[in-house]
């Protein structure tokens, strides 16, 4: 049986922002961010932190808007341990303490590893905007043309946790 490990999850504070910074220039390209055709500066929004044995492993930034809260990035730095799943059920817990009863994300059509993972951890797809990323260039020119397993970059897929209807510990919410 495979060991699990303990991943702790606190919030983003003022002693992490140079680390976060780096962390979303190495996975992002940048600081900032393009998702539905606005530009947000990940850098100043909210996150969580994932620690594992007081090391840092993950990064979570969200926004919130209209009664939902809106991942922006998500970065495990270790994965199969259950990083991404703890920042995950840290803010579905902080969405409901909030009042929101929903959570979402957008990733891109070529990310497959990411939309089975989100999918297995109750998200839903609620709409595909096609063509979003080849708009998002004129925003950040950086963004790749091909991405994992070499598909091309275009479209950007949007999903929903429905915590109001599913919860947070549906079945998958623990899963690696």
């Amino acid at each position: 049986m495979k060991e699990v490990a303990v991943v702790d999850v606190r919030a983003l504070d003022a002693a992490d922002r140079a680390w976060a910074e780096s962390v979303l220039v190495a996975r992002w390209g940048a600081t900032g961010i393009v998702s539905r055709g606005r530009l947000f500066e990940a850098r100043e929004l909210p996150g969580l932190v994932a620690e594992l044995g007081g090391d840092p492993v993950g990064l979570l930034t969200f926004r919130q808007a209209a009664g939902r809260i809106e991942v922006v990035t998500l970065d495990a730095l270790r994965l199969s341990i259950g990083v991404g799943t703890a920042l995950l059920r840290r803010l579905g817990e902080l969405a409901i303490e909030r009042g929101c009863g929903e959570v979402r994300l957008v990733t891109t059509n070529d990310n497959v590893a990411a939309l089975s993972f989100y999918q297995r951890r109750g998200f839903r797809l609620v709409a595909v905007h096609v063509g979003a990323v080849d708009r998002a260039r004129a925003l950040k020119p950086g963004i790749p043309a091909v991405g994992s397993d070499g598909i091309e970059i275009h479209d950007e897929i949007e999903l929903a946790w429905d915590i109001a209807e599913r919860g947070i510990d549906r079945r998958g919410a623990e899963g690696r």
